[in-house]
């Protein structure tokens, strides 16, 4: 853990009656959630960690009127700023006709045009020169816990400019493409193997994106059959080697396993290394899995 995360400030005794998960686990402090692209068109995964006010937020968002939207709503537990997260050198940001495919590559035609409507919503509108940010350059971020980040093929490059950030993270959700979408793209298993480096494992993909191949046309251009475009993979570190993990990654992992993605089984897991290494109060075991009942039950 860097020395900086102790000035982060602990859970309010309130967020911890509210959450009887955190209650249990008694962290140090707020989970720290990076978003890279925090683009405001949906509720993110971590949604349910901001409502309980059990983490902090350092959003990047390099598009104005994104920006200003997540600016005029935030709380004071987040932050927002427009910096273009890379490998800290000057590069071009693609500004496209779909918000979603501005990028720092160059959409590949070649590769669009197989998929109907994808030549369109990458059409280069605005074309600019743009400094980027390292990962582990960017001096506001005082912790991170959990990296969440879409931005159109910039992965890698970041991944790699954040080796210090990372080795303190212990949940990562991405953008993975099985195609490239743009030129010189990394694709999943490039991906995969750079996380896999660091420390991580894949623990699930979700938000699976499927296309129609041309020349075959949908009522609408989202139809699919089985062609695979895109996936959010969520990535943790490597629970079969807990011992790798300070009491606080647990704490950390078992809040965002449990909250942001269901995941039971993982969140128990790590109560279980916290319990053996009395970390935690002895009745944290019982008490949880009690919980993830109620809350299996209440889904169902």
């Amino acid at each position: 853990m860097t020395s900086l995360q102790s000035a982060a400030p602990p859970p309010s005794a309130s967020s911890a009656e509210r959450d009887p998960l955190a209650a249990l686990l008694v962290s140090e402090r707020l989970t720290a959630v990076v978003d890279i692209g925090a683009n405001p068109t949906e509720d993110p995964p971590y949604m349910p960690l901001l409502k309980k006010r059990l983490c902090r937020l350092f959003g990047f968002e390099p598009q104005r009127e994104a920006l200003a939207e997540l600016n005029a709503r935030k709380s004071e537990l987040e932050t927002y700023l427009p910096y273009v997260v890379g490998n800290g050198e000057q590069a071009r940001l693609r500004v496209c006709a779909a918000p979603g495919m501005t990028s720092l590559l160059e959409p590949d035609p070649l590769m669009l045009k197989h998929f109907q409507g994808f030549n369109e919503w990458g059409r280069i509108i605005a074309d600019t020169r743009v400094a980027t940010h390292r990962l582990d350059d960017i001096g506001e971020i005082d912790a991170m816990d959990y990296l969440k980040i879409d931005v159109q093929g910039s992965e890698l490059a970041i991944f790699q400019n954040g080796p210090r950030r990372l080795a303190d993270a212990v949940v990562i959700q991405t953008e993975v493409s099985f195609l490239p979408l743009y030129k010189n793209q990394p694709v999943f298993g490039e991906i995969d193997l750079e996380l896999r480096s660091h420390g991580f494992i894949p623990h699930a993909l979700i938000g699976i994106n499927k296309r129609m191949i041309w020349p075959m046309r949908g009522v609408n251009p989202y139809e699919a059959f089985n062609q695979l475009l895109e996936a959010d993979a969520v990535y943790v570190r490597d629970f079969t080697r807990a011992d790798a993990m300070s009491a606080e990654q647990l704490r950390h992992l078992a809040l965002v396993a449990h909250h942001c993605y269901g995941s039971y089984d993982l969140a128990a897991i790590c109560i279980q290394h916290l319990l053996n290494r009395n970390a935690i109060v002895p009745e944290a075991g019982s008490r949880y899995f009690e919980l993830a009942a109620a809350h299996r039950a209440a889904k169902a």
